[in-house]
């Protein structure tokens, strides 16, 4: 079976666009990942003086996951990004959700991205 991590800005672009990323990924059969920080970093931002739409995705982030099945992993380290980076480079063949385009360019696994803010895509 396929594995997806996803990073904090993937997750909550996809609820701010209204993407089920879960029902699409079931659909690829690819098993979602998603690392204990990620879920920090979420709930900071729910917590947080941000501005009010990023609460609110936040909120309705958290509230998504709560409800769905997902397999949490640890990371071991609170650099989110780093520790992503040495997870695909530990497993090649694990399917990097994430829009940020440093984590791209550092990672050679395959990634997945939103094209037209409404379609998931591996490249």
């Amino acid at each position: 079976m396929k594995q997806a991590v996803l990073d904090t800005n993937f997750i909550l672009t996809c609820v701010k666009q209204k993407i089920d990323f879960f029902h699409d990924l079931a659909l690829e059969g690819i098993q979602i990942l998603i690392p204990k920080q990620v879920i920090k970093e979420i709930k900071n931002i729910a917590s947080s003086k941000k501005k009010l739409h990023f609460r609110e995705d936040a909120k309705l982030a958290l509230k998504i996951l709560d409800k769905k099945n997902f397999k949490q992993i640890d990371l071991k380290t609170e650099y989110v990004d780093k520790a992503i980076i040495q997870f695909a480079q530990e497993n090649k063949k694990i399917i990097v959700a994430t829009l940020d385009k440093e984590l791209k360019d550092k990672i050679k696994n395959p990634k997945l991205v939103i094209r037209r803010k409404k379609k998931l895509e591996i490249i």
